[in-house]
């Protein structure tokens, strides 16, 4: 008998569940269904001028949705988890993709075809719903990183995206918050549009400061407020 792992999952990952086929509000982590493809970690999904004729669930693992400047600079786009989904934009007319999308990790994603989707999309409303507000978070998250890249300085970008972390991926323990699977320093540069130096000189003084503790696998926050306060 096949054994799966299952991991807690948000509100909008229980409809995503839901919604492309797992079971119980549970990620099945097997990998093993036919529209289910596995990907090594460092491994393309996709990449630019690749067609647009897919959208992308997570079963298990990591997603890195990033972009490329002349110079070969990365601009991170967002890190996403198990039970989401990604390759949307070509449900508002991406004909081609524009970014990369990378295994950060042993990944297994389902594949789903943009027909089958957009004819679910014509007759389910809940669905539909669903899928408008997953575009329109992606949507403000995306202005709020741009007005942080303008208005903000380094050091206020990355602890406020350390807060938003705790926030959105953290478990609480008592008082404190835990971040499982803690990023590396230049991840979180890639995604704060900063340098790895200054996150980890960020990520020293706070840990200095006793705001919070960190290690390769792990962030643990000791205090939500006080971290936000550390950013003003």
């Amino acid at each position: 008998m096949t054994r799966f792992t299952t991991f807690p999952l948000d509100p909008d990952q229980m409809l995503a569940a839901q919604f492309f086929g797992t079971e119980q509000g549970n990620i099945h982590t097997s990998g093993n269904a036919p529209d289910v493809k596995k990907y090594r970690k460092g491994e393309a999904i996709f990449q630019p001028h690749d067609h647009a004729d897919k959208i992308y669930y997570i079963v298990r693992g990591k997603v890195k949705i990033c972009r490329y400047g002349d110079s070969g600079r990365e601009l991170t786009k967002s890190h996403l988890d198990h039970g989401t989904i990604f390759g949307e934009m070509c449900l508002v007319g991406e004909h081609c993709r524009r970014d990369f999308a990378y295994a950060m990790e042993d990944t297994a994603v389902r594949i789903l075809p943009l027909r089958a989707i957009n004819q679910r999309l014509a007759m389910e409303d809940t669905f539909r719903q669903f899928i408008l507000r997953i575009l329109g978070q992606r949507m403000m998250e995306m202005g709020q990183r741009l007005e942080a890249m303008v208005f903000q300085n380094a050091r206020t970008r990355i602890i406020e995206y350390l807060h938003r972390l705790g926030q959105q991926k953290g478990q609480r323990v008592g008082y404190e918050m835990l971040v499982r699977k803690f990023m590396t320093h230049q991840e979180i540069a890639s995604i704060t549009a900063t340098s790895r130096q200054t996150v980890t000189t960020v990520l020293n003084e706070l840990r200095e400061d006793n705001i919070l503790s960190f290690n390769r696998q792990r962030l643990l926050i000791r205090d939500m407020s006080q971290l936000a306060n550390a950013a003003k």
